[in-house]
């Protein structure tokens, strides 16, 4: 997001123009577009609210923000406004509903002059944030340019990345962006978010780390007590022919099997679990306190296969031990008592 470092409004046709087009030009997947913002008041029946308006050239919201409309549709016009679900369940407001909008700063203007607008509610869209689903409406550009007195001028221009792209746009930003103009990303404007999500890493590491070395005992126990079971038939085994290593083979591959089977299960159970809470938001949280309303979750697949292999490797050194005991049985004490 770029605009005036002041908040000052800024011509369409500025050089900020140039400098986009200089940044973005080896970026094919992006996508800039021209916003208005600014603080208004929404009035429904008797009750008011304070509120951001955001005015943005098209004829429909781009689609990470068109992805988050529950109900009615994202499309921007003269005519109609987006809320967030939070305020639109505050003052029960639904898809149709009028809603009158007042620029807050010409409800003080010793003229006299109030600019506002009647609004019909074409779209209620739900971010989990609290930030957004309280205070955030959106429309056309047009309308906003209106209500906030700007006649053609806008606030900045907003440049949506694709995900590769965006770990390396700040370098360039850095190295290009001149004054009055700033730019700010939305991992930037939300930094006390991954902050937060960075804080949750190590506890989990921790504790996923002794339920992986509780496992580990187990599945050493496991063995040991199978080893011990058939003590006399490890060496019968032996009294046959069969050599130390041949002995210790067959303990490793119970292992392997175990941590095959025991990565498998647990991959399956994890996917069915993670699918439900993606889809249905099980468990939930207060967006008040935690930033969103649901426990977030998704899979990489490059973690996802390191913990299958892992899993296995810690099941293969668990049984190291079990499996040498096994080899170093003597038959002569195994079948002694028989």
């Amino acid at each position: 997001r770029f605009q005036d470092i002041l908040g000052r409004s800024t011509d369409e046709n500025s050089d900020l123009n140039a400098v986009l087009e200089d940044i973005l030009k080896e970026k094919n997947n992006s996508i800039i577009r021209s916003f208005v913002q600014g603080p208004v008041l929404i009035r429904k029946g008797i009750n008011a609210e304070g509120v951001i308006i955001e005015g943005i050239n098209g004829d429909k919201l781009v689609k990470p923000l068109n992805n988050l409309i529950i109900s009615g549709t994202g499309n921007l016009s003269d005519h109609t406004i987006i809320i967030g679900k939070s305020l639109a369940d505050k003052y029960g407001l639904i898809i149709g509903d009028p809603l009158v909008v007042f620029d807050l700063t010409s409800i003080s203007d010793i003229s006299g002059i109030k600019r506002l607008k009647q609004f019909t509610i074409g779209g209620i869209f739900h971010s989990g944030l609290s930030e957004y689903d309280n205070n955030m409406v959106y429309t056309s550009i047009f309308s906003a340019q209106y209500l906030l007195g700007m006649e053609e001028n806008i606030s900045g221009k907003v440049v949506y990345l694709s995900q590769n792209d965006i770990s390396s746009f700040p370098l360039l930003i850095n190295e290009k962006l001149r004054y009055p103009y700033y730019a700010t990303s939305w991992k930037e404007k939300h930094h006390t978010l991954f902050k937060w999500l960075e804080v949750q890493k190590l506890p989990i590491i921790i504790i996923f780390g002794m339920i992986s070395l509780v496992a580990v005992v187990n599945i050493i126990s496991a063995l040991t007590m199978i080893v011990l079971d058939k003590t006399k038939a490890i060496g019968i085994l032996q009294a046959i022919g069969f050599r130390k290593k041949q002995i210790n083979l067959i303990f490793l591959t119970k292992g392997i099997i175990i941590g095959i089977i025991g990565s498998m299960t647990g991959l399956s159970i994890a996917l069915i679990l993670g699918y439900i809470q993606m889809k249905y938001h099980i468990l939930s949280i207060s967006e008040d306190i935690y930033f969103m309303d649901y426990l977030p979750l998704a899979f990489n697949v490059k973690n996802t296969i390191f913990i299958v292999v892992a899993g296995i490797i810690s099941s293969i050194i668990a049984s190291y031990w079990p499996a040498k005991i096994a080899a170093n049985i003597k038959p002569a004490n195994a079948v002694r008592y028989e």
